[in-house]
């Protein structure tokens, strides 16, 4: 086997290794705010506390993704879709130092929190541990984004998708879809166990700063 190759093998087994135990951790030391937080979601408007979505992972495979729910149920993705589709044709979407939808009426005042706070995505934490996703990583998109994504960002796929990335540590709200896309390939480019331990590292001041995901 080729040096390369075996250097390869050796940073995928540590990272399958610190997903497992960073994630177990996380998800011990987070239990009683999880289950507080499942019960504000639920008290809003008596709906489910969970919510799941289909995702693309690694190769174009598609798994389950887990969240908290943000959002009423029986809203429609159409103005998510029409601003993807405008970010990807490379208009400029910014509004008010943000690229996603300003004042969504499909999100609940608590969702509005947890989005804000990321805390919505600590669910994903069993993607983690289930092996769906890694710590680090391009974010998991949907289905249809995927199909919309042009054949030059398809190296995103060929790494698993992440619970934090390039793009989170990098102004995340504040940028388009073609940016996030961009910073993908590039973190696929020179990923390494050392670029890895840096977005880790710097994901914690992202999340103090309230750069809510889309």
């Amino acid at each position: 086997m080729r040096p390369q190759a075996v250097e390869r093998d050796a940073a995928d087994w540590l990272r399958r290794t610190a997903d497992v135990v960073v994630s177990s951790l996380l998800l011990i030391l987070f239990l009683v705010p999880m289950l507080l937080i499942a019960i504000a979601v639920h008290l809003e408007d008596k709906g489910p506390a969970f919510f799941r979505q289909e995702r693309v992972g690694l190769g174009g495979s598609r798994f389950t993704l887990f969240k908290f729910r943000t959002m009423f149920r029986g809203g429609d993705d159409r103005e998510l879709r029409e601003l993807i589709a405008r970010e990807l044709r490379g208009e400029d979407t910014v509004e008010n130092g943000s690229s996603k939808l300003n004042n969504d009426s499909r999100v609940t005042r608590t969702g509005a929190l947890l989005r804000k706070t990321s805390l919505d995505e600590l669910p994903q934490l069993l993607n983690v541990l289930r092996g769906d996703m890694t710590l680090v990583g391009p974010r998991p998109c949907l289905s249809w984004e995927a199909e919309m994504f042009p054949e030059e960002f398809e190296p995103r796929f060929s790494v698993p998708p992440g619970l934090t990335g390039l793009w989170q540590v990098s102004g995340r709200s504040t940028l388009g879809t073609l940016d996030m896309l961009r910073l993908d390939v590039r973190y696929v480019e020179s990923r390494s166990l050392r670029s890895d331990a840096d977005i880790l590292l710097r994901t914690v001041p992202a999340l103090l700063r309230s750069n809510g995901a889309r």
